[in-house]
């Protein structure tokens, strides 16, 4: 059990958040906020990119599928390499990748250039996120100051979702070159309070120990099977081809087992991924942003291509799930602390599928005060679910792999949206044009979040009680997550 990053707590006794512990979780917060609102702002912006750089269907689907790319097939790798090269390492300099190439697509002028800043921009994220989910459990010691800082850390990704298609419509209101410059601003700042504030609590291993035939296999891997789910979205263009990258990214995934049973330093543990409550929680993850892709894809072209909306008033619409920013740092951690991790996360999933299930009938003459019940629901269930899937997919992992479970949380997350992206989109496609093909789609969210609910109530009933410890009890007494 790790020391707090203040220096103030002493191993195995929990302890207040001190100053310092708070402005080290502040930058460490504002860098997962700065990779979710970049996500979401950029799909509020895609119509206006479209028009200015006068790129087709396919050019378009491709600047998202560009970031999906870089980010799903790396993550992994950035997990691991995070616990072998150092979580401060790996975090400070990505995060500077992630600022110069962010402001590179705003000056994009052609789709190519565009689609090469966001594979880069993916990229970075995929090594900066898990190292910066390591930095917060090595930095809080297990129990009520860990669950907390998990908590406020969640909520402030969660946030990022919600919040950044508010900022994505303002910002693109001005120009949507604005979507990619302001993120380097911020990015900035949390680089510059970064290099003075976050210490690196864990012993830092060479190069030499690096599985270099891993991570070639499983970086080839995740980038195939990213390909594959991309191509979903157009089921007339190569089935043939579409099954043949499945099966090429299933065979590296194959010789990955291989390979890593035999190496004396292994990229990925095979032995993680044996652990039941691991393989659910991350299950449930995927599930759920694929339901919350779906959902926010087809809310938007409601909004903007059904109704007309403008990006503002469709930033401002979605605001209402933006509730979670306020409700994950605060409720959250209490509830799980008196009901634990599982319960809170059931409860979660459980309300986005009725959110998505009462935007089913939605209509052309459907007032925002119809939508309201849904989308406030909506930011409900992302306060409780986003953050203890966070905690629960950490729960109980050796500091030396706590990269690689952020990793795997991650993946499942990014391959979780992706999917969502390419589901939703070829229901809609394959059930015509219109409001009629929309309702269609929007029963992918409603099942996945349905099934993801399934997931989480079959560990609860496995479990038998509560994850997470209650209020002021240790950590070492609450039984396994999920």
């Amino acid at each position: 059990m790790s020391n707090s990053v203040s220096g103030s707590v002493a191993a195995g006794h929990p302890a207040r958040m001190t100053g310092r512990a708070w402005g080290v979780l502040l930058v460490l917060c504002g860098a997962i906020f700065l990779e979710g609102i970049d996500v979401a702002m950029l799909n509020v912006a895609l119509p206006s990119i479209r028009a200015d750089l006068d790129l087709s269907t396919g050019m378009l689907s491709g600047v998202v599928s560009a970031y999906v790319l870089g980010y799903g097939g790396f993550m992994l790798l950035g997990g691991r390499a995070a616990d072998l090269l150092g979580h401060r390492r790996m975090f400070v300099s990505w995060l500077a990748v992630f600022l110069v190439f962010s402001g590179l697509g705003g000056f994009a002028t052609e789709g190519w250039m565009l689609l090469a800043a966001r594979f880069v921009t993916g990229v970075a994220a995929a090594f900066m996120a898990p190292a910066g989910l390591a930095l917060v459990t090595s930095n809080f010691p297990e129990g009520p100051v860990r669950t907390k800082a998990l908590g406020v850390y969640a909520g402030t990704a969660a946030g990022g979702f919600s919040l950044g298609l508010v900022a994505g419509g303002v910002l693109a209101s001005f120009g949507w070159r604005w979507v990619f410059f302001a993120p380097v601003i911020l990015s900035a700042l949390i680089l510059a309070a970064a290099l003075v504030l976050v210490r690196d609590t864990g012993g830092e291993r060479t190069s030499g120990d690096f599985d270099l035939a891993g991570a070639f296999a499983i970086t080839g891997a995740m980038l195939l099977l990213a390909y594959g789910v991309v191509r979903l979205e157009h089921p007339g263009d190569g089935p043939g081809l579409t099954a043949g990258v499945f099966v090429a990214g299933l065979a590296l995934l194959g010789l990955l087992v291989v390979i890593e049973s035999r190496s004396s330093s292994p990229l990925v543990r095979l032995g993680v991924l044996r652990a039941a409550p691991l393989v659910r929680v991350n299950v449930a993850a995927l599930l759920f942003l694929v339901a919350f892709a779906g959902f926010q894809f087809l809310a938007t072209l409601y909004f903007q291509e059904l109704r007309g909306w403008n990006t503002m008033q469709t930033g401002l619409a979605m605001l209402v799930i933006g509730v979670d920013t306020v409700l994950a740092p605060t409720l959250t951690p209490r509830l799980v602390n008196r009901f634990g991790n599982t319960r809170v996360l059931f409860g979660g999933v459980v309300l986005a599928a009725v959110a998505y299930a009462l935007f089913l009938p939605v209509g052309m003459d459907w007032t925002y005060t119809a939508m309201l019940p849904a989308l406030l629901l909506l930011g409900l269930a992302f306060s409780l679910a986003y953050g203890p899937l966070t905690m629960a997919a950490t729960e109980g992992v050796d500091e030396d792999e706590q990269g690689l479970a952020g990793g795997l949380l991650y993946t499942a997350m990014q391959f979780g949206t992706a999917l969502g992206l390419s589901a939703v989109t070829a229901v809609s496609v394959a059930a015509g044009s219109g409001l009629g093909a929309l309702r269609t789609a929007l029963v992918v969210p409603v099942a996945a979040a349905a099934l993801g609910a399934a997931v989480i109530a079959f560990g609860l009933r496995a479990s038998g009680a509560p994850s997470g410890p209650a209020q002021g009890a240790p950590a070492e007494s609450a039984p396994a997550a999920v």
